[in-house]
């Protein structure tokens, strides 16, 4: 397993602890509860390592990174996925305010 594999498994775990319901993108689905972090989310041009939704609406992103990633440098990325989230989804603030970037151990906010 990647390292990176290994932050998104602890990712997964402090996501489910804190009352999200994690999915995969292909079988997403936005209705099953308050609060859904959606893995690989597709972009226009990439894919989030995490789209939130809250009530079905686009709220934040996460992007995982492998343990003793440094993580000060990686917002930028994380505000390129936040700004190309589809149309298609109406977002309370646009761009969504939540941008986290995460190695699983240490999380940026």
């Amino acid at each position: 397993m990647k390292p990176e594999e290994k932050a998104r498994l602890t990712i997964d775990q402090l996501l489910t602890t804190a009352g999200w319901q994690v999915q995969d993108y292909k079988q997403m689905s936005l209705s099953a509860a308050r609060g859904v972090a959606v893995r690989e989310f597709q972009l226009r041009q990439d894919a989030a390592d995490y789209l939130l939704f809250v009530d079905g609406t686009p709220a934040g992103v996460i992007e995982a990174k492998k343990k003793g990633d440094t993580l000060s440098g990686v917002s930028e990325q994380s505000r390129k996925y936040l700004e190309a989230i589809p149309e298609v989804f109406t977002a309370a603030a646009e761009p969504p305010p939540f941008a986290y970037e995460s190695t699983g151990v240490e999380t940026f906010f």
